[in-house]
């Protein structure tokens, strides 16, 4: 089965529309940040594993009567049995005991606490790791591509990475879920979906363009369109099947791979977005202006 969207035609709207919701994800960015876990900054992370159903308000007035001002705390885990309680600094075995004995006090069962520690300086090694990852992601994805296709595609590929990375940052910055390294895990995988699904696309492109030779717009947009369409049923049919398996993930997959099965299900539709009207519209547009520059180059010079 054959669509037939026109793409191209509407992509100045598309263009107008991706650069509105980038806007406001790099707002949300500068405004509010990212909620770091303690993979990335100095601190301790405390899972008080309690029982299920747990009150979160109850919680918070136990670390607050502990001397804790405004503790950082929420209730997570498939029957919300766990509470999660961070702190900026290190805190040593009695201040652990101490947090133990009031919340299995207060609740009248045993508690388990689970220690999550990390110093300022792999805090900030991991945060280096973390882009040097995906720079050197995208580096290899330019490369490989200018070699398969041409530098115009490579580069439309991997703003439309850009993207799907930029989107899912924004997301997770506007709701404050928590970043940690399973999220910059999602991210990399999220590069990966992307980039072959673009790829599809640009493959199908470039078969066109052998066949039809485009010397005006029209045979152009042609050949982009026809090509998005040829290859739409595949697009949709490979999103719909991981979309699906990453939101099951997201609903049954417990507190643990929850942010990574939000990453992946946002970074999946982010990406079955970007391939088809971003990377696409920005390479034959670039693509025209440079038949256009070419155009000019070999006219002759009359007097």
């Amino acid at each position: 089965m054959t669509y037939k969207f026109d793409v191209v035609k509407h992509r100045k709207k598309i263009f107008i529309i991706t650069l509105l919701v980038m806007a406001v994800m790099v707002t949300s960015l500068f405004v509010r940040g990212l909620n770091l876990g303690v993979d990335f900054v100095s601190g301790t992370r405390l899972d008080i594993h309690v029982k299920p159903n747990v009150n979160l308000e109850q919680a918070r007035e136990i670390l607050q009567d502990l001397g804790y001002q405004n503790p950082n705390v929420r209730v997570g885990g498939s029957e919300n049995e766990f509470i999660f309680f961070r702190l900026s600094d290190t805190v040593d075995t009695g201040q652990i005991n101490r947090i133990q004995s009031a919340f299995s006090e207060a609740y009248q069962t045993k508690v388990n606490i689970q220690e999550q520690t990390v110093s300022p300086i792999i805090g900030r090694e991991t945060a280096m790791n973390a882009i040097k990852a995906v720079l050197i992601a995208s580096l290899f994805i330019i490369l490989y591509m200018a070699f398969r296709f041409e530098y115009r595609f490579a580069v439309a590929a991997v703003i439309a990475l850009f993207h799907d990375a930029l989107f899912i940052v924004g997301i997770f910055s506007l709701f404050q879920i928590e970043v940690d390294l399973v999220f910059i895990a999602a991210v990399l995988t999220i590069v990966g979906y992307s980039v072959n699904d673009t790829i599809v696309i640009f493959d199908r492109i470039r078969e066109n363009l052998d066949l039809v030779k485009p010397k005006k717009w029209d045979e152009l947009a042609k050949v982009v369109n026809d090509s998005i369409n040829q290859t739409l049923v595949r697009s949709l049919n490979t999103a719909l099947t991981v979309i699906l398996a990453a939101f099951a993930l997201w609903i049954l997959g417990g507190e643990s791979i929850s942010n990574f099965s939000l990453a992946l299900l946002l970074g999946l539709m982010a990406g079955a977005y970007s391939s088809v009207f971003v990377a696409s519209p920005i390479w034959v547009t670039w693509k025209w202006k440079s038949m256009q520059k070419q155009s000019t180059k070999n006219r002759p010079v009359t007097e």
